[in-house]
């Protein structure tokens, strides 16, 4: 095992389950999953936490479960995915003009690019949760993936921005503070649920990701290698079950099993004459219930929701058989019977079933490969791409003030001075920081040898 490489846990606070997996990759860069645990979600609706106590109680049982599973692990901080009825998403576009045009593009200019987009003029109550580049331009060059390497006057992209209202997104963070973790990135749970299940070619292909969870159906859309899309259907699993419940005047854990074990997406499908007999309460009767009438009720309730998914592939133009990878489901409601045939009947496009294990190694137990763990497996791989992004980033500017002490040294002047380099990237404040922590570094170094020495003497 690799144990250069850091636990990253992911944590998906859903409606119906709160579930938390510790994993590290792998020589392969295949994830290895390391604990996990799941508990039943309270406190939790559409996706969003409304009663904290009891999120809190339901993180803290996943975590134990967790720790069951393996002692030996240690969280504080966690990724956390974020859905619910109060995302929205927008598309922007931003430019720069460089200072230095006769270099290539580099890293640091396309961070300052994103970083403007923060600035982005959004509505009062709501917060930007993430910033996400669709395609760059350079001069008059467009479509392009990546342009570091290249160079030119001016640089700009056409951004997908993700928004959230702001004590939603403070009522997770408080859940999760006050069961002792720290929150290190929110991350929009169809974003998560796409990197867990999709690959290179279904990118290329152009695919809708659609996550049917308890509380909310979420959906990233991905073409051309671009996320184009991404949206909250307020409908789930959750409703389904209430409709069974309402609709065959059953008790809702009656109607969970009824659904999970007898329910069909299609009632085309489900036996005519079959009948599920369900006990009768406090000394009544017991109740006779049509598979065919439980199959109507689910059916009414999915059609509803691919609607909804056919209507935001209409709204970007991207109905009609273009997306060539089609229409990908995942999360716990994807286990439905006869959900794909549904699916093709009201989107015309093919489907097919997600997992989870494009990216896990070989050995992890058949448990963790159920759509249901999509989200959450998302979040340790975002979690990692955030990892590796950040070495790369902090090796070059660790490098970059090397150099740039060394010259300073040679010309006698002081680093302070230095405001800030040619183009703007890293200001004092990283270096002077950096420059004591090294500096500490050392004489930590010199004192402990220094107390070795006298050990000897």
């Amino acid at each position: 095992m690799n144990h250069e490489q850091p636990i990253i846990v992911g944590l998906d606070i859903g409606t119906t389950k709160i579930a938390a997996i510790a994993g590290r990759k792998n020589e392969f860069g295949k994830l290895e999953i390391l604990g996990y645990g799941r508990a039943n979600s309270s406190g939790v609706q559409h996706g969003m936490v409304l009663n904290i106590e009891q999120t809190i109680k339901s993180i803290q049982l996943a975590l134990e479960n967790c720790y069951k599973s393996n002692p030996e692990l240690v969280i504080k901080e966690v990724y956390v995915g974020i859905a619910g009825q109060h995302i929205k998403s927008l598309q922007t576009r931003g430019d720069i003009v460089r200072q230095q045009n006769e270099e290539e593009i580099c890293q640091d200019e396309i961070d300052r690019l994103i970083a403007d987009q923060y600035r982005t003029y959004i509505p009062a109550g709501d917060q930007i949760i993430d910033v996400i580049p669709q395609e760059f331009t350079v001069d008059n060059f467009q479509n392009i993936p990546n342009p570091i390497g290249y160079s030119g006057v001016k640089v700009g992209a056409n951004f997908h921005i993700i928004t959230g209202d702001k004590n939603a997104i403070r009522n997770i963070n408080r859940a999760v503070e006050k069961s002792g973790l720290k929150t290190k990135d929110l991350m929009l749970q169809p974003l998560a649920s796409a990197a867990a299940v999709m690959c290179d070619q279904d990118l290329e292909a152009g695919v809708a990701i659609v996550d049917i969870g308890g509380g909310t159906t979420d959906l990233a859309v991905f073409y051309e290698g671009i996320l184009k899309h991404t949206a909250v259907i307020p409908f789930g699993g959750e409703n389904i079950t209430n409709d069974i419940k309402s609709g065959l005047g059953v008790l809702k854990t009656q109607a969970e099993q009824m659904k999970v074990q007898f329910g069909s997406a299609l009632s085309d499908e489900a036996r005519a004459n079959t009948f599920i007999t369900i006990p009768g309460l406090r000394g009544m009767a017991a109740k006779e219930i049509s598979v065919k009438n439980l199959a109507n009720i689910i059916q009414a309730r999915m059609s509803e929701i691919m609607d909804f998914v056919s209507y935001h592939l209409k709204q970007i133009g991207l109905d009609n058989r273009m997306l060539n990878g089609g229409i990908i489901l995942t999360g716990g409601g994807s286990q439905l019977k006869h959900l794909i045939q549904l699916t093709e009947y009201v989107t015309g496009m093919n489907a097919r079933i997600g997992y989870p294990n494009e990216h896990l190694s070989g050995e992890h137990t058949e448990e963790l490969a159920k759509p249901m763990y999509s989200t959450c497996i998302g979040l340790i791989l975002k979690g990692y791409n955030d990892y590796e992004n950040k070495n790369k980033s902090f090796e070059k500017e660790y490098s970059k003030i090397t150099v740039e002490e060394e010259e300073q040294q040679e010309n006698g002047a002081e680093l302070e001075s230095v405001a800030m380099d040619a183009a703007d990237e890293i200001p004092v404040k990283k270096r002077k920081g950096l420059k004591k922590f090294m500096d500490s570094f050392k004489n930590n170094l010199i004192e402990m040898f220094k107390e070795e020495g006298d050990a000897q003497l």
